[in-house]
């Protein structure tokens, strides 16, 4: 099974893409979408939508990992969040993939072993995983946190 775990957002939208094949977890591909802040909201979206639905394809996906949104300080963010998970809730509908979702806690606790780790601590968990990842393919916090989401559900699942 091939598993895309994403991290949206409206300026960067962390991806990461891997497969299991027994007990080893085989990284395709992971990286990040950035949409121009001059963009208004709609077109971020459709360039979001496109973007995913081409990965999609283009890889073969069959799992859709997400990590489930919080409340945090600006609820206007958590709205327009809603808009990308609303995205990928349809992706996932119309590429027939089946969806895991995870609590913050959860993939934090899952990575680390500690559930109020810091994205730092992910981060270096991430990087002890994968060592021969590029230190410019995670550049981006949301890269590693899509990684970490990814693995959430690659480690849920039975080996094949």
């Amino acid at each position: 099974m091939i598993f895309l775990g994403v991290d949206p957002g409206l300026q960067f939208a962390g991806f990461a893409i891997a497969q299991k094949k027994g007990q080893k977890i085989i990284l395709l591909d992971c990286g990040y979408l950035k949409m121009a802040q001059s963009k208004n909201v709609p077109e971020r979206v459709q360039i979001f939508y496109e973007y995913f639905q081409a990965l999609i394809i283009k890889n073969q996906i069959q799992v859709l990992v997400l990590e489930t949104p919080f409340l945090g300080k600006n609820a206007q963010n958590f709205l327009k969040l809603g808009y990308l998970r609303g995205i990928l809730y349809l992706l996932a509908q119309q590429n027939k993939l089946q969806i895991l979702e995870f609590t913050p806690t959860q993939v934090k606790q899952g990575v680390t072993g500690y559930g109020s780790a810091s994205k730092e601590q992910v981060a270096r968990a991430i990087k002890q995983l994968f060592p021969k990842l590029q230190t410019s393919s995670m550049e981006r916090s949301d890269v590693t946190d899509a990684l970490a989401v990814m693995l959430c559900g690659l480690w849920q699942q039975p080996s094949i």
